[in-house]
């Protein structure tokens, strides 16, 4: 008659059992990203709209988290309009609205005056539009140098209307 080892058998039942009812690994979170093609798509889209219009301006596109993507600036643009088109992309993509849209809030509540100070990249000018998909913020979008926040807002939408083909997502999302 043949003996059975129960013992190495038991072990692996013993971690089948262990193994097969451990709760399952938390997924990753699934978010989208702004490719650095469609970046510089935007940013060159609202560039030539100033160029068009006869504005020299500066234009900066962030990705969700305020990160530099694409960036150019026109000969002859204000040094300062470097500056001014980054921190309006960054204070769109943060604060996840236009920053036209912030700056009438504030006038309009001086209690939230304190945006303003909120973080040193934040600038409450129009010029600044989030870059949305599926209602998700993926970036921001910044021009500065225009002879007004809506000429720079105007050149802003005009960078979103060069990638919308982009931005469509599958329904369901």
């Amino acid at each position: 008659m043949r003996r059975v080892r129960l013992v190495p058998w038991l072990a692996v039942v013993a971690v089948v059992l262990v193994v097969g009812t451990a709760p399952a690994a938390e997924e990753l979170p699934k978010e989208p990203v702004l490719p650095v093609t469609v970046a510089t798509k935007a940013a060159a889209g609202a560039f030539d709209k100033c160029k068009e219009d006869g504005y020299r301006v500066s234009v900066a596109v962030v990705d969700r988290s305020g990160v530099l993507m694409a960036f150019m600036r026109a000969s002859g643009a204000g040094p300062h309009t470097v500056s001014s088109s980054t921190k309006k992309a960054y204070t769109a993509a943060s604060l996840r609205r236009p920053t036209g849209e912030l700056a009438e809030m504030i006038a309009k509540q001086p209690a939230a005056q304190g945006l303003r100070d909120m973080d040193s990249n934040i600038l409450l000018l129009g010029g600044g539009l989030p870059i949305e998909t599926g209602g998700d913020v993926i970036g921001g979008i910044g021009v500065g140098g225009a002879p007004g926040s809506q000429f720079d807002e105007a050149c802003a939408r005009a960078g979103l209307e060069s990638i919308a083909a982009h931005l469509k997502t599958p329904s369901g999302k």
